[in-house]
């Protein structure tokens, strides 16, 4: 099995077409098909399902795109660690963050990797915490900064950040703000709820939150955005559960403490891969932060 093969089932696998595929990998689309069909006999198995339109994964090509992605993370690494041996830290440093993370200031932190490193290419994605932890569990990103969705795994593992309790975000003429104190899940019951996408890690700490009490809660307003969970609540359409630092944004609205939610705090974490898999620009950027880079 050469590394070839794996690159080019990958890029099939991610484009779901061998013409495109092709193209983005600049090699011709039957050198391509050549390739696939050699891992599948080398495998005796198909990898894709293939149509007119567009390729598929068979169940055997999805068991495969997880350990391949693995292997050429792992082989990136090697060559950037000899790198790093050499002197000079080179290659990519593929991140993903959630939106308006605590404890980490991710803007100023990679300003100040990139003027340590400068030939280090640095990749951002933005998504939920619970598909960063898959992608970086993949091999795909190098770390992420996230909340704290599992316990640590043989390809997952966690370096806490901060952690806060969460808070009640509504608008000052809502019934809530009235006196100030703070709330229980009970005394939320029947509000309307603007919150994020459930892959978000602030929905589910509220919705861990709201289960452990026993109260039933609706999220009729969902958002994929801080500043829009922010405005509709700033025109008084709902009330939010958010991690407590979330109220330094729109210093309009009233925030008032939960309270009786148990052990059910935010936690933020850095998602890395074991020791052993972890590239060497990550563990820059770590050191990095730990050292006092600018944090949240």
């Amino acid at each position: 099995m050469e590394l070839r093969h794996l690159q080019h089932f990958i890029a099939v696998a991610e484009d779901h077409h061998f013409t495109r595929a092709a193209e983005r990998l600049m090699v011709s689309q039957s050198g391509l098909s050549a390739s696939i069909r050699a891992l599948e006999r080398e495998l005796q198995t198909p990898l894709f399902v293939r149509t007119t339109r567009r390729v598929t994964l068979t169940e055997a090509g999805r068991a495969l795109l997880g350990e391949a992605e693995r292997i050429l993370a792992q082989v990136r690494s090697a060559h950037e660690a000899v790198a790093a041996v050499q002197g000079v830290l080179r290659g990519t440093l593929s991140l993903g963050t959630e939106q308006c993370i605590a404890g980490v200031h991710v803007a100023g932190l990679l300003a100040a990797f990139r003027r340590r490193h400068p030939d280090v290419e640095i990749r951002l994605r933005q998504a939920g915490s619970g598909a960063l932890a898959e992608e970086v569990a993949a091999g795909r990103l190098d770390l992420a900064f996230a909340y704290r969705t599992q316990a640590d795994t043989d390809q997952l593992r966690s370096v806490s950040l901060t952690s806060e309790p969460m808070t009640v975000l509504c608008h000052p003429s809502h019934r809530l703000a009235e006196t100030g104190a703070a709330v229980t899940p009970d005394d939320l019951g029947g509000e309307v709820f603007v919150d994020f996408h459930p892959d978000w890690a602030s929905r589910r700490t509220t919705d861990a939150v709201f289960a452990a009490a026993g109260v039933r809660r609706t999220v009729t307003l969902e958002v994929n955005d801080v500043h829009s969970l922010l405005d509709l609540v700033d025109e008084n359409l709902g009330i939010a559960v958010v991690p407590q630092h979330f109220r330094h944004k729109h210093e309009a609205l009233t925030a008032l403490p939960l309270k009786g939610t148990g052990e059910e705090v935010y936690e933020t974490v850095a998602l890395l891969p074991p020791p052993q898999a972890t590239s060497p620009a990550a563990r820059a950027l770590m050191a990095l932060l730990e050292s006092g880079a600018p944090a949240a």
